[in-house]
């Protein structure tokens, strides 16, 4: 009777101890499941975090870009304004060169008469290389008379005295085709007084330069 007591008593202590030692196992994988959820519970936490500061800098990298891209190009307008302005101004003073070498001054001739002076040859011999040069510029002679005699006779006169002076330039080179004469008589003085300094400056030939068609 007492051996039984013994087994019953040994058999109880040994369930006892096996149910304490499953409890504290049991305890352990529960300390370690919820350790292993919070560990998940925070990187899932911490995820949105990287993935936010993420692109956050992704987006100022664009805006940085975006910025240089724009800036270059500004950079690149103004740069071309610039030039093309430049351009404009060196294209002005070109023409404005050109134009003042082609100036041929008045040439003036004697009372009644068309037959060029000597210095009427040496300004337009002086003034026949520019238009050799630019081959693609024009001109107008104009011939002036002054107030004396009728409308009829001084026209005429300053016809002749155009084309008297137009003949001596295409004698220098200068293509014929390239100038044209007009006259004006006594309709457009360049002084209007009546007296003998006035008509002398009257009686003229003026060079009026036609540039080309662009």
């Amino acid at each position: 009777m007492k051996r039984n007591l013994f087994w019953v008593g040994l058999i109880a202590l040994v369930l006892c101890l096996s149910v304490t030692f499953l409890t504290g196992c049991a305890k352990k994988a529960g300390l370690k499941s919820d350790m292993a959820t919070t560990q998940e519970q925070k990187a899932v936490t911490k995820a949105p975090d990287s993935s936010a500061a993420d692109q956050a800098a992704a987006m100022e990298r664009e805006r940085a870009l975006r910025e240089k891209a724009l800036k270059e190009q500004a950079e690149r307008e103004a740069a071309a304004k610039a030039a093309a302005e430049l351009a404009k101004k060196e294209a002005a003073a070109k023409a404005a060169a050109i134009l003042k070498e082609l100036q041929i001054p008045d040439i003036h001739f004697d009372y009644d008469k068309y037959n060029l002076t000597p210095a009427a040859q040496a300004i337009l011999k002086a003034g026949a290389p520019a238009y050799l040069k630019y081959s693609e510029y024009k001109l107008v002679v104009e011939g002036h008379c002054d107030e004396r005699g009728t409308v009829e006779y001084n026209l005429a006169l300053g016809q002749k005295r155009a084309d008297e002076a137009a003949k001596y330039l295409a004698d220098m080179g200068i293509q014929k085709e390239r100038i044209k004469t007009i006259s004006y008589g006594k309709e457009m003085p360049l002084d209007k007084g009546s007296n003998e300094a006035a008509w002398a400056k009257n009686r003229r030939a003026h060079f009026v330069i036609f540039p080309p068609v662009k």
